[in-house]
């Protein structure tokens, strides 16, 4: 259903942020810690537009590191919690949501160094 992971130019300053503060060098990485921490949320992310026109672009393999599947069902049980449609461009635009959601959330946290970086995914 998802086939490339992109992100807008603000995202990406936010991810280089957290790169050069974690030391953590891979997008992915960040950005699953990201759409995790956003799904752990009680509300829905804000509905906005997002223009993904940034150089960060990830496969969605890539991106879930092999974990593809696992990702996707947690994408979509959240959808049906929020009655997102089953739609292929609505799912997109959904996970494209949560995502900036939560890089802006990482990014706003006092993650200094992965050890507080991962205390903080781990209390979401």
């Amino acid at each position: 259903m998802i086939e490339t992971v992109k992100v807008s130019e603000k995202a990406r300053n936010q991810l280089i942020t957290l790169k050069k503060r974690t030391g953590i060098q891979n997008w992915n990485t960040l950005c699953r810690w990201a759409f995790c921490m956003s799904l752990s949320e009680k509300s829905a992310p804000p509905n906005e537009d997002i223009i993904t026109d940034s150089s960060v672009e990830m496969t969605w393999r890539t991106f879930a590191g092999g974990n593809e599947a696992l990702y996707l069902s947690l994408l979509m049980q959240r959808a049906k919690a929020d009655s997102i449609p089953n739609d292929a461009v609505k799912i997109n635009n959904y996970f494209k949501l949560h995502l900036h959601r939560g890089i802006s959330y990482l990014n706003s946290s006092s993650g200094e160094s992965i050890s507080k970086l991962m205390t903080l995914v781990a209390t979401k």
